[in-house]
Parts: structure tokens; C-alpha cells; sequence
């Protein structure tokens, strides 16, 4: 192997690890997130994590006197979306230098993100008709 093609592969190989490196980083980075969402009357908290499960959910004793079941509900639900939001948005923001230039995030990530979002377009290729024919 002449030296300027093994140089090139070594350069190859030492962007790899680098990029291998960061990946790592951030993929422990994501399993970590959390967040905690607190309602205004401090009576719920939600806590969620890395993919947006609840993780706890804790209810101030006071709140089964001053709220309704329904209203107690749509409470958890709306402690529920702040925490997944915000785990959202820090996952957004991790993995935003990871993404290419000019990809969008939500192509890849977003909600009508699919696998296939990934693959290149078939590409449709001329006909050949049999040598006897032309």
C-alpha cells in the first residue's frame, strides 16, 4: 500500500472513530434525559423520561379535596405533555449536530417519520426490449 492512499485511510478511519465517539456520547446522553412537570397549583407532578414514559407521577394529599376526578385528569394530562415536550426539545437539541445539513429534524424524527424516510427513491430504469426486436 503506497503511503498517500494509507494516509487517506488512516484519515478515514480517525473521522469514523470520531464520529463513532460522538454518537456514543450522545446516545448515553439521550438514555439519561428526565423532566419534571409541575402544574401552577403545585397539586401534580409528572415525571417522564428519554422516550416520554411516565416514570412517577406524585399528587399533593390536598388534591383529591380541591379538584375533580375530570379536572384532576386534565391535569395529569397537561403535566404529562409539558414533560414530554421538554424531553422532546433537549433530545432535538442532542441530536441536531448529528443530523446533516440541509435534512430537516422532523423528516427524521418527527411524527410521519417511517423507516422508509431513510431509503433512497427506487429509480426506474428503461425498458430493454430483446436484440431480435429492433
Amino acid at each position: 500500500m503506497n503511503d498517500e492512499f494509507r494516509i487517506t485511510i488512516e484519515g478515514l478511519a480517525d473521522e469514523y472513530n470520531q464520529q463513532a465517539a460522538r454518537l456514543r456520547e450522545t446516545y448515553g446522553k439521550l438514555n439519561e434525559l428526565t423532566a419534571t412537570a409541575q402544574s401552577d397549583d403545585r397539586m401534580v407532578t409528572v415525571t417522564v423520561g428519554p422516550r416520554g414514559q411516565v416514570q412517577g407521577i406524585e399528587l399533593d394529599p390536598r388534591v383529591y379535596r380541591k379538584l375533580s376526578p375530570s379536572e384532576l385528569t386534565q391535569s395529569i394530562m397537561e403535566q404529562i405533555g409539558v414533560a414530554t415536550g421538554e424531553v422532546s426539545a433537549r433530545t432535538q437539541e442532542l441530536m441536531a449536530p448529528l443530523v446533516p445539513d440541509g435534512l430537516p429534524y422532523e423528516e427524521l424524527f418527527g411524527e410521519g417519520a417511517s423507516f422508509e424516510s431513510f431509503l433512497p427513491q427506487p429509480v426506474d430504469l428503461p425498458s430493454r426490449e430483446p436484440e431480435g426486436r429492433r
